[in-house]
């Protein structure tokens, strides 16, 4: 299930992860969940490709890499 927009997004990452962040988490799960058909599988990709770009801090928030 493809996300249409970043309020579609589950609630952990829009909660969380800043509004660059989710737009990157939103391409990667949709391109993913496009190309292998699973989930789970395209949950995995779209946070790894926030971490590359984003860390969390000391106070547990997710901040853009120096």
């Amino acid at each position: 299930m493809p996300y249409g927009s970043i309020q579609e997004l589950p609630k952990g990452v829009r909660d969380n992860v800043p509004k660059h962040g989710q737009e990157i988490y939103k391409e990667a799960f949709n391109s993913a969940e496009e190309q292998y058909g699973e989930e789970s599988r395209a949950h995995r990709v779209a946070w790894s490709a926030v971490e590359k770009k984003y860390r969390k801090n000391d106070e547990g928030r997710w901040v853009e890499k120096d």
